[in-house]
């Protein structure tokens, strides 16, 4: 058996060079939009905690920025808690709330399909995180084709 002669790494050593940046860092012109939408189900993957965090960096990156939960995202915009609405009951439970928190209150907006809430997960309305925009499942088409309509950056995530 080879002997293994490195020293264990530590807290505080680096794994990659996290400095190099290949491309130039993009920040959105005067106007620019983005879109961010959800297809997926909370705690089920990482893509939702993912897709709010790069709608986040859109965001600051100066686009106009817009999240749409829909199908079975909605279940991100869900307030949550045990034994109480916004008791944490394991370490990350409450994390898609205050993401999207966060991200409202830097000025993104999150939308949220009526019919994903009711006719799906048998949630109303109040049942969502304060700040979200519940909307007509009509909308979650609409929503899109406004957003292709004015050029907006998008990106879109299914999972099933």
């Amino acid at each position: 058996m080879p002997k293994v002669e490195l020293e264990p790494h530590k807290k505080g050593d680096y794994f990659v060079d996290y400095e190099d940046k290949v491309f130039e860092d993009v920040k959105a012109e005067p106007g620019q939009k983005a879109l961010v939408t959800f297809h997926t189900v909370a705690f089920e993957g990482s893509i939702g905690l993912v897709n709010i965090l790069t709608a986040t960096r859109l965001l600051r990156k100066g686009y106009e920025t817009s999240i749409l939960l829909y199908g079975p995202g909605v279940t991100l915009g869900l307030q949550r808690g045990f034994p109480k609405i916004g008791d944490e009951a394991f370490p990350g439970h409450l994390v898609y709330g205050e993401r999207l928190t966060k991200f409202m209150g830097e000025g993104g907006k999150v939308y949220a399909c009526r019919f994903a809430l009711q006719a799906l997960y048998g949630h109303g309305e109040p049942s969502l995180i304060p700040g979200i925009i519940p909307i007509s499942p009509l909308d979650v088409l609409d929503i899109q084709l406004i957003h292709n309509r004015e050029g907006a950056f998008m990106v879109h995530s299914w999972t099933l």
